[in-house]
């Protein structure tokens, strides 16, 4: 048995079977052999809610190589390298458009998978294209990104979680840049009369350093809950209730902040055994300690139920739980051994 606790970011410490690090594509091809398996980036998105019968898959190339053109940059990136080293490393080189996704825990590899977003950007807008092994085939693709299924946390890659391993991301950033201000926690750079990317990394650095734990002192997941989308109707139902509601418009619907709903019941600070909601920022569940799987599926069961009776509106965990055989499709559903 494999213990857990260092490879997901929340450290419960349960158990896997075993732990495979692949180091060449060549080597992501006999991942096919396994009979259960799962692929894990850095674990800051992923929860141990049990002991995993299986093998955890770590893609660990690394390295970055790009090419200056006369428009922009292609950079290929190594699905091990650390997301938030990659972001500082493309400011020292002067190409910006990555900095409002700065601090984000995680791998480069994880990046695609959930789409990683904050602050008005998603990464997607600047992937051109994903390398990686299909694992059913060992054949190599190389993933336009129109091919990738990208949406608000998902992507082919989410949806399939058997059936990729990503080696390689591709980056694709233009010269054109434009400051992207458009979250209001950002609005006072637009006061500015000139605005860099670096000042955008250290304002974002800022806010997430006083609302987000640090995983290494305060064991967390990161953001439990995805944003839930709703109609304009139902958007125009519920700023009628409450007039305080925090939402964006995305698309003709409207984007409503998770961790505001939760934060409007008072449960920051509250508890089911060691598992709590972060006192600072509401959409953060952390471990204290010696929280086990019971304990979050039992808080995470609460928030559901006390945001669906106030609000109507029903979150889904942003982030992957894991039980004895692999992702648990419905946490409502799923008993512990």
């Amino acid at each position: 048995m494999w213990p857990l606790a260092s490879h997901h970011s929340f450290k419960i410490n349960n158990y896997a079977s075993d732990v495979f690090n692949v180091t060449s594509v060549a080597e992501a091809r006999s991942v096919a052999n396994l009979d259960n398996y799962l692929i894990l980036g850095e674990g800051t998105n992923t929860l141990f809610i049990d002991n995993y019968d299986g093998v955890i898959v770590k893609s660990c190339i690394t390295g970055i190589s790009y090419e200056e053109k006369k428009s922009g940059w292609h950079i290929r990136v190594g699905a091990q390298e650390n997301w938030h080293d990659f972001v500082v490393w493309t400011l020292t080189k002067n190409i910006c458009g990555l900095e409002n996704l700065v601090l984000i825990p995680g791998s480069v590899g994880a990046a695609p998978v959930q789409n990683i977003g904050a602050y008005g950007v998603e990464v997607s807008q600047y992937i051109q294209s994903v390398e990686a092994v299909h694992i059913d085939t060992g054949e190599s693709h190389t993933i336009a990104n129109t091919e990738c299924e990208f949406s608000y946390r998902d992507s082919i890659f989410k949806k399939n979680p058997r059936s990729w391993l990503i080696t390689h991301v591709n980056f694709n950033i233009s010269k054109a840049w434009q400051p992207n201000l458009s979250y209001p926690a950002l609005a006072d750079l637009k006061n500015q009369t000139s605005i860099s990317a670096r000042a955008i990394a250290d304002a974002v650095t800022a806010i997430r350093s006083s609302k987000l734990p640090n995983p290494n002192e305060i064991p967390n997941a990161g953001s439990f809950f995805k944003n839930p989308v709703v109609s304009a109707e139902r958007y125009q139902q519920l700023i009628e209730d409450f007039p305080n509601l925090i939402a964006f418009e995305v698309g003709g619907d409207y984007k409503l902040a998770a961790g505001w709903l939760i934060e409007q019941l008072g449960l920051k600070g509250t508890c089911c055994g060691d598992c709590c909601v972060h006192d600072k920022q509401a959409l953060v569940l952390v471990n204290r300690g010696n929280a086990t799987g019971d304990n979050v599926l039992a808080l995470c069961r609460l928030i559901q139920q006390r945001v669906e009776q106030r609000f109507g509106v029903i979150l889904e965990p942003e982030v992957r739980m894991i039980g004895r055989n692999g992702l648990i499709d419905d946490i409502t559903k799923y008993q512990r051994s």
